[in-house]
């Protein structure tokens, strides 16, 4: 095949106008290198493509750059191994090869160092056409720490081969990732298991993790197993499972967070656990999250999926303020099993400074939440757990255009009760990590420093 008949599409790229290949066609051109066990890299400029192409493959043993003068091709698991630091400079484009669900991962002891900007975010997508793409079309990224799980001997092995993770270091840094976008991954590993977007596999607290968009994911966006990782300015688009999913005993920290949902396939905005096998298993799952703007796809004609808000389970504890639950078509807020209504009870799950509106679309629902399971014994219910918590209103948000898939915006509007004292903001600790934000959901308002956050860097486009 000629190199003209690679070139697919185009498109913008920062100022510029470049060549959008089939890359995994490409790649074959490239498949004559040796195979080794460590990591090589090829690397070709090729008629027609404004940059070289490098192909990766094996294991990172060395500090290693990826820069924006190539395009970058991960052929299959591509690991990071200890002591070896990768650093990806800003505008850097990675292409995950759909022929052999090309991975990147992070091994405990590594790094990874994502040097991203606003003006010139990383981006890790597929090799396949513009206007072709899809979920699950490669797999993903995975970082593993050393820090705690509530596992047997708090180490387990990554869903799909990744990797051990866990330890006994909650101060464990695997790095940084900054304006970073994981698109199009969660490649299926065996039968209905595929790859998270980013799965934080134990990661410690020195881990940076800020500004970071994944979108059209087949997995869960984020998941956290164990750890104790926290995250800011984080975007959600068009994720088929979870949008962010915790168990293991992840007691992180989030802010100024965004879902939106694609009725196409969609679970919950976050299904939250503690541990599947021993719900009171310790360190419980205890994050603390504020300022979330939770979306769902009210419209049943693009799909009957995009479930429950926030689902809360399997013994699972947190503190979430500030947050808005909308357009979820079985519930807006859900709690299941015994353990987990203890944790309600002995008021270690707790919501505050919350807005629930247009949920409960297609299912029978008592007022915006699902019927509790029979499993709850701790004599209180989802209903009253948020009816009865501090500062929680079924109003409107008036958000400007939060269900436009291709084109949302989450901005209040200038008389939303999210910025108006209808709904009064909690203050989130003063401690180092969460910022003052004096008003309800991930984006504040117009001119107020915190509302534009999420523009710019990020792209909706949903293939």
């Amino acid at each position: 095949m000629s190199i003209s008949n690679k070139i697919q599409k185009m498109r913008h790229i920062g100022h510029h106008m470049v060549a959008v290949f089939a890359l995994a066609v490409i790649a074959i051109t490239l498949a004559g290198e040796p195979t080794f066990s460590q990591s090589t890299t090829s690397c070709r400029a090729l008629r027609g493509v404004d940059k070289q192409v490098c192909v990766v493959k094996g294991r990172i043993t060395t500090d290693t750059t990826w820069d924006n003068g190539s395009y970058w091709v991960l052929r299959g698991a591509v690991f990071v191994e200890a002591p070896a630091r990768l650093t990806i400079n800003a505008g850097t484009e990675i292409f995950g090869e759909y022929a052999t669900n090309g991975t990147l991962i992070i091994s405990r002891n590594a790094q990874i160092l994502a040097n991203g900007t606003a003006a010139e975010p990383i981006v890790m997508s597929s090799d396949q056409p513009i206007g072709e793409r899809g979920r699950g079309d490669w797999g993903g990224l995975i970082i593993n720490g050393n820090a705690p799980l509530n596992v047997p001997g708090s180490q387990s092995v990554g869903e799909g081969d990744t990797g051990v993770y866990g330890g006994t270091n909650p101060a464990d840094d695997s790095g940084h990732l900054r304006y970073i976008r994981v698109e199009f991954a969660g490649t299926e590993f065996s039968p209905d298991n595929e790859l998270n977007g980013i799965a934080f596999q134990g990661v410690g607290n020195q881990t940076e993790v800020d500004h970071v968009m994944v979108k059209f994911n087949k997995d869960d966006g984020f998941e956290f197993f164990g750890g104790t990782v926290e995250v800011k300015h984080i975007v959600f688009h068009g994720i088929a499972d979870d949008s962010i999913d915790w168990t293991d005993g992840w007691t992180g920290k989030g802010q100024f967070i965004i879902v939106v949902q694609s009725g196409d396939d969609a679970d919950q905005g976050i299904e939250a656990d503690n541990n599947g096998d021993n719900n009171n298993l310790t360190p419980r799952s205890n994050p603390t999250l504020y300022n979330l703007t939770l979306v769902g796809d009210p419209d049943s004609n693009e799909g009957k999926e995009s479930d429950i808000g926030i689902l809360f389970r399997e013994g699972t504890s947190a503190t979430v303020r500030n947050f808005i639950v909308t357009g979820f078509k079985e519930a807006s807020i859900d709690v299941d099993h015994t353990a987990t209504f203890e944790q309600v009870r002995n008021g270690n799950l707790t919501l505050g400074s919350g807005i629930i509106y247009g949920n409960c679309l297609v299912s029978k629902c008592v007022g915006q939440f699902r019927p509790d399971r029979d499993d709850q014994e701790a004599h209180v219910t989802t209903a009253a757990f948020v009816t009865e918590s501090s500062n929680v209103s079924f109003v409107d948000p008036q958000l400007v255009d939060p269900y436009n898939l291709k084109n949302p915006n989450f901005q209040p509007m200038a008389l939303s009760p999210a910025l108006s004292g209808a709904v009064a903001p909690s203050v989130p600790p003063s401690d180092g990590f969460f910022d003052i934000a004096n008003f309800i959901g991930a984006v504040g308002p117009a001119g107020g420093g915190q509302d534009t956050w999420w523009q710019n860097w990020t792209d909706f486009a949903v293939n």
